[in-house]
């Protein structure tokens, strides 16, 4: 009995402070507004408080939150601060984390005030973007391990006329999100690198106008693949091995109203030899030309770094990667138009350094004082959507100070959700793939976007689009959008080709799409 009684004493005094990089205030809290020792509860805005590290000092003889403490050749300290432990990782590589004494358990996030590490396991690749010459797709396979794992969708038959109502389970979640906007920019400059401007010196320009939206999605657009070809080719050469997006193919999809295009790009390319180098000025200024033309037209344009938490095959290291998208973000600030996505598809890595490396992400971000441009947020499991809540559950815990944070999931339609075959699961798959990340974005109050889907050209399929369509306009409080995956020129015959005016996909899913255009 006293050893129940001191479990509940102890439970008692965790739930009376928020424990370490928990919620501790804003509008509507009602929890604690206290953190756990060691921490302190520091604003983000408004909306949101959260349990952040107090300052600290390295004097040498003990490693802070999330630094390193031991492996191979490493000669520091191996003992961490006091409430962290020292984690091994691997045999090159270990790490201070949370002591499960000292919280609640809640994955912590890698703010700007942490000094933050992440392993450099040198895991290779299993999945990456494919060379011209090949027909299968490029991008989202969910990790087969993880997706059995995963609780399977009830199957409900969703019609597909947009007359439908396929609403997902409401919650007290306001009809309309702070982040849905209709948003057209003009006057749109030319951007230029400036990555070491203070930070505090720097006013974003913008001369976008709002609208509250009503019903419809914000965003359909295209993915337009090229820059990131060429996988086992860098640098590589431009025309060779590597190419960037068709300009008169882009304009043929904006006049039809298509309104948001997704940019993927190899961060082998955008930097070099490493991941905090400066950018590369002759393969930025050709994503650069890609951007401003569509951005120009006060469409979105998004930049995707399409390495899969990885770069030369190996796991992307945090503080590195804050650098690369201060970097990167410092080069488009004062365009509204841009869209930053952190990262493609991020599979088969631990699931806190999948959190962290968004933070640092979203950090780099907002450092460069780019402000005013939404961030997406990728998932393990190749971001899937049917593998999102199993999966991806602690990202509900980053922060953006912005409250611009966007989660991208992506969604295939055939039998595995692997993109591989042209057959469909059933004319109904494309909405009941959604149900539970919907339920999963309206109970957190977050916003999703489809970044990725693709379904092959027949009758099938084309019955479970429309139905995955209206799902989105039917929930579309909580959805944004969704992208077509294939567009770019060098897809030539691939089922999902969505080049205009011949890409097999185009041919027969363009009349379909643009009854959906906002």
């Amino acid at each position: 009995m006293k050893y129940i009684l001191s479990g509940i004493a102890f439970a008692v005094a965790v739930t009376a402070r928020a424990g370490p990089y928990e919620r501790c205030g804003g509008k509507g809290w009602y929890g604690p507004t206290e953190c756990a020792a060691g921490f302190s509860c520091q604003v983000s805005n408004e909306y949101y408080s959260q349990c952040v590290p107090l300052p600290f000092k390295d004097d040498g003889t003990r490693s802070g939150p999330y630094g390193q403490c031991g492996g191979k050749t490493w000669n520091g300290t191996t003992i961490c601060l006091d409430g962290y432990r020292c984690l091994y990782v691997n045999d090159w590589y270990s790490q201070c984390v949370l002591d499960g004494a000292y919280g609640t358990g809640s994955v912590p996030t890698t703010l700007a005030t942490l000094p933050a590490q992440a392993s450099s396991s040198g895991v290779p690749s299993t999945k990456a973007p494919l060379t011209k010459a090949s027909s299968t797709k490029a991008s989202s396979t969910e990790a087969a391990s993880t997706e059995a794992a995963s609780t399977k969708v009830p199957s409900t038959k969703v019609p597909s006329t947009k007359a439908s109502s396929t609403k997902a389970p409401s919650t007290t979640r306001p009809a309309s999100h702070p982040l849905w906007k209709n948003t057209t920019s003009s006057a749109l400059g030319t951007t230029t690198s400036r990555t070491s401007t203070p930070v505090s010196s720097i006013a974003p320009t913008s001369t976008a106008t709002e609208e509250e939206c009503t019903g419809k999605l914000k965003w359909l657009g295209v993915v337009e693949s090229g820059a990131e070809f060429g996988p086992d080719k860098f640098p590589g050469v431009e025309g060779t091995d590597y190419t960037f997006p068709d300009e008169n193919a882009i304009n043929v999809l904006i006049k039809k109203g298509y309104n948001i295009f997704r940019i993927p790009f190899a961060m082998e390319r955008m930097v070099a030899p490493s991941v905090s180098s400066p950018l590369q000025s002759d393969y930025l200024k050709g994503i650069k030309q890609t951007v401003e033309l569509i951005t120009k037209q006060g469409k979105h344009a998004i930049l995707d770094a399409h390495n899969y938490g990885r770069y030369n095959g190996n796991t992307i290291d945090t503080k590195a990667f804050q650098t690369f998208w201060k970097n990167l973000a410092g080069a488009f600030r004062d365009n509204a138009n841009v869209i930053f996505d952190i990262n493609n598809e991020y599979h088969d890595m631990e699931q806190t350094l999948v959190l962290q490396l968004n933070q640092a992400g979203i950090n780099g971000i907002r450092e460069a004082g780019a402000t005013t441009q939404y961030i997406l947020a990728e998932g393990n499991s190749y971001s899937g959507t049917r593998t999102w809540v199993s999966t991806n559950d602690n990202l509900k815990n980053l922060v953006d100070p912005q409250n611009k944070l966007i989660y991208e999931m992506h969604q295939y339609l055939d039998q595995d959700g692997s993109g591989k075959s042209s057959d469909c699961q059933s004319g109904t798959v494309g909405a009941e793939r959604l149900t539970s990340a919907t339920k999963w974005l309206r109970d957190n109050n977050k916003l999703g976007v489809v970044g990725e889907f693709a379904a092959g050209a027949n009758e099938q399929c084309k019955e479970a689009v429309k139905g995955m369509l209206t799902f989105l306009e039917d929930n579309s409080d909580v959805w944004m959008g969704a992208l077509f995956w294939g567009g770019g020129p060098w897809w030539h015959d691939y089922m999902f080709s969505f080049e205009p005016p011949n890409g097999i996909a185009y041919k027969y899913y363009d009349e379909v799409l643009t009854k959906y255009l906002p």
